[in-house]
């Protein structure tokens, strides 16, 4: 039995935009969240989120079904966030001395300040300072890290969602790992 999103697509394919919607309804949200994550930018994460789908739409009938919808989704979402990422003019930090902070966009240095009264009330400080310290990471760590730890894909689906192999994603997850393991024994 093929899955919901699956099922979904074919009838989208077809012209029915109550299935296109029900997709859309299963994953705004979620690529909401990890957009948010990777960029730490509201506006453009919306905007990525808009934009993904909109590209879901006009190629839909691209979709692989032997793929996961998933899959797919995400790896259109994280593309397009990886290419604002890389567009932004680099910055680099005064503090910065050594060359593991090197080619890191400013940006990603700031904490978000598009905050709620339900995100302060929801995120503990040790949480604050994690996701803070993740904002840091390099595009290609956090690429991965989001995934695996906020969107909860296994090691498989960031591979094919990012169209590279199981051991470069592990390398990609351990690096970033460390990365975050030293910024956090300096804040902590």
């Amino acid at each position: 039995m093929k899955s919901l999103e699956a099922r979904l697509a074919r009838m989208a394919i077809k012209g029915d935009q109550q299935a296109f919607a029900e997709l859309v309804g299963l994953y705004q949200d979620k690529l909401y969240h990890m957009a948010y994550r990777m960029l730490n930018n509201r506006q453009e994460a919306e905007d990525v989120v808009q934009e993904a789908f909109l590209r879901v739409y006009n190629n839909l009938e691209r979709y692989d079904e032997n793929m996961k919808f998933s899959t797919w989704i995400y790896r259109i979402a994280t593309n397009l966030c990886i290419d604002r990422l890389r567009k932004r003019k680099p910055s680099y930090s005064l503090d910065a001395e050594s060359s593991e902070f090197e080619g890191l966009d400013g940006y990603s240095m700031i904490p978000s300040d598009h905050r709620t009264p339900e995100s302060e009330t929801l995120l503990s400080e040790t949480q604050q300072i994690i996701h803070q310290a993740m904002a840091t990471l390099p595009p290609k760590y956090k690429t991965v890290m989001v995934l695996r730890y906020l969107q909860e894909l296994s090691l498989q689906e960031i591979g094919d969602a990012l169209g590279m192999p199981v051991t470069t994603v592990k390398t990609r997850v351990h690096r970033g790992r460390e990365f975050l393991r030293k910024k956090l024994e300096r804040t902590l």
